[in-house]
């Protein structure tokens, strides 16, 4: 697994990374983070699981993988804001607005 420059340029291509802005007022900021926290862990369930092989059928659905994706999403939307990015991110640019 590498995280050269090429490879963080095409995943930003894939996702729609959320612009920040440090002169937000506090619950904006957090929504903020949120979202890009969320943009986080996309990226890394996507990487985790793009090599997934169906273990129930051996057919290929065309739209599983989208479904796939599409839950992918959602879940981490869902877990936005547990994982610590956005926690730490907030605090870093709430203190330098401050």
């Amino acid at each position: 697994m590498s995280y050269s420059p090429s490879a963080i340029n095409i995943a930003s291509q894939q996702h729609t990374v959320p612009r920040i802005d440090p002169k937000a007022e506090n619950a904006e900021l957090r929504e903020q983070t949120d979202a890009f926290e969320s943009v986080i862990i996309k990226m890394l369930m996507d990487n985790a699981m793009k090599d997934e092989k169906n273990l129930f059928t051996e057919q290929n659905d065309p739209g599983e993988k989208i479904y796939k994706s599409m839950y992918r999403d959602e879940l981490s939307k869902a877990s936005a804001g547990g994982f610590g990015f956005s926690q730490m991110l907030y605090d870093f640019l709430s203190q330098k607005t401050s």
